[in-house]
């Protein structure tokens, strides 16, 4: 079944009285060469098992599934169940789950993560697996475009999401894909975004702790992102500042990861 096209998707809608529906911010990718950009992007392996967020029709997951060891995709709108059920019939490698991804804990490793993920919870996915005890090793986005340029500038104009993936990885920002290789069109444009996470060997690796301990000063800082640091940075971090020359006229934005890191490591 070719499902990279609207000839096939509408009909197949129409069968089981669907229709993309918003609020789980469903916008279905109807073009083959950006759907191949994706998986080429996330270098996949025989070996390797895949976790998928929001496989929609299964256009994503069917590409995925042919390429990997395993596929687990997950699912939450359990009106697409059925159709699903029809899409993915010919692979017995894919483990469909009807759950929130946001509270999936992947009992799996390695694994890579790849989806076509809702805008709306872009930034609440990309948290909740770069935070989980079980990292991935690698997270392949189809995210909004806008966000994904967000995610890729660190100082001068960083935020707490940008340093966030930079204290947990290293991300490229592949290819931008126009709204109209989806079904139906959003009202933005998407891009590609690959995020490698560090291991042990990189000398960018934090430990879990002291990752967590940057964002909590980090967020306590941005919440008033106009203000600067000796407004905003706790006083228990005042000392430190001081001891590393962090000058603290500066505003949040403006640092770089490795002055976030000055401030905790001794």
């Amino acid at each position: 079944m070719d499902l990279d096209n609207k000839q096939t998707i509408i009909p197949l809608l129409q069968k089981y009285d669907l229709f993309a529906r918003k609020r789980f911010g469903q916008n279905f990718l109807v073009n083959e060469d950006s759907l191949q950009a994706i998986v080429k992007t996330a270098e996949i392996s025989p070996s390797d098992t895949i976790i998928e967020v929001g496989p929609g029709l299964g256009v994503l997951t069917v590409e995925l599934a042919k390429k990997a060891k395993k596929v687990i995709t997950i699912e939450l709108d359990r009106n697409l169940l059925p159709v699903l059920a029809e899409t993915l019939k010919d692979f017995n490698n894919i483990e469909l789950l009807n759950q929130d991804a946001l509270k999936y804990v992947a009992e799996v490793s390695p694994y890579k993560i790849v989806a076509n993920i809702p805008y709306n919870i872009t930034s609440h996915l990309i948290n909740h697996f770069l935070q989980a005890e079980n990292k991935p090793t690698s997270l392949t986005l189809l995210v909004q475009k806008e966000v994904a340029e967000k995610m890729s500038v660190l100082n001068p104009d960083m935020t707490v999401l940008s340093l966030q993936v930079a204290l947990f990885g290293k991300m490229r920002y592949v290819k931008k894909i126009p709204a109209g290789h989806f079904h139906p069109a959003p009202k933005v444009d998407s891009a590609i975004i690959h995020i490698r996470l560090f291991t042990e060997k990189d000398p960018e690796y934090l430990p879990q702790e002291t990752a967590m301990e940057i964002l909590k000063i980090a967020k306590a800082c941005f919440s008033g992102r106009r203000k600067k640091l000796r407004n905003t940075l706790p006083s228990e971090y005042h000392e430190q500042a001081a001891k590393v020359g962090l000058d603290l006229s500066l505003r949040p934005e403006t640092l770089s990861v490795k002055q976030w890191r000055t401030l905790v490591e001794i």
